[in-house]
């Protein structure tokens, strides 16, 4: 895939979209060693300190938005299997996945996911680009989900460059799963054998609306599957998750 570098921008998400419009070429990274005003999801701020990893891969994905969603899931995958092939093996057990698309180190947000696209003709997206952020050298104190970094859990040194050369390889073994072997089926499998919390007592906060359930896992669609203590089985599509002992 094509590599786009820069020291500084606004938000590498930005950039890519600004390059989506004018015809740029797909696939691409889109890097940057620092970002002004990077964000995550729901407008929330992303700080982005030089020695982060910090970047957006631009996809046309071929396909309509119900589809593209998928790959919120095969990013989660593939940034776990990235991430985990530059951990010492003493520290890997530690690595899950959070729905919907965070990764966390011993449940501490390591890692954000943040998918954007725009524009649908011919019912495919025109393009559709995820933004990575991942915690190398520094993580942010006294955030509503507690965050690490991997220098912080004992990782050492990874630099921007080898997390980007280890997401390159397995982004392209996922994308490749997803689009020509066996589909979003075993992308959801991967990413539930990856997964913090199933089973577990957990917060679901919406905007409207809050409540209490356990977490059974994902619905073929990869909405979360919450048993209320009803009895009632509560499918979720958009929204956060908290573990007990988390802020929120």
């Amino acid at each position: 895939m094509e590599i786009r570098r820069f020291a500084e921008l606004d938000s590498t998400s930005e950039e890519a979209r600004r390059h989506a419009e004018a015809g740029g070429v797909t696939p691409v990274w889109i890097i940057a060693d620092r970002q002004t005003s990077g964000r995550g999801r729901r407008g929330r701020a992303w700080l982005s300190p030089p020695g982060n990893f910090t970047g957006t891969l631009l996809l046309q994905p071929q396909c309509n938005p119900r589809k593209a969603s998928e790959l919120s899931f095969v990013a989660a995958v593939a940034i776990h299997d990235a991430v985990d092939a530059l951990l010492p093996p003493p520290l890997r057990a530690g690595l899950k996945l959070k729905w919907p698309n965070d990764l966390l180190h011993t449940r501490r947000k390591l890692a954000g996911i943040l998918l954007e696209s725009s524009g649908v003709a011919e019912g495919e997206l025109a393009w559709l680009s995820i933004g990575i952020g991942i915690n190398l050298q520094h993580h942010p104190e006294g955030t509503a989900y507690p965050a690490t970094s991997l220098a912080a859990i004992g990782a050492g040194m990874v630099t921007p460059d080898e997390m980007l050369q280890s997401l390159d390889e397995a982004f392209r073994r996922y994308l490749h799963q997803w689009q020509m072997l066996e589909g979003f089926s075993s992308i959801r499998r991967a990413w539930l054998a990856r997964a913090e919390g199933v089973g577990s007592q957990v917060t679901v906060r919406l905007p409207e609306e809050s409540f209490e359930g356990l977490f059974e896992g994902l619905a073929e669609d990869g909405a979360a599957q919450i048993r209320l203590g009803s009895g009632e089985l509560r499918l979720v599509s958009a929204g956060d998750v908290f573990f007990p002992g988390a802020s929120g």
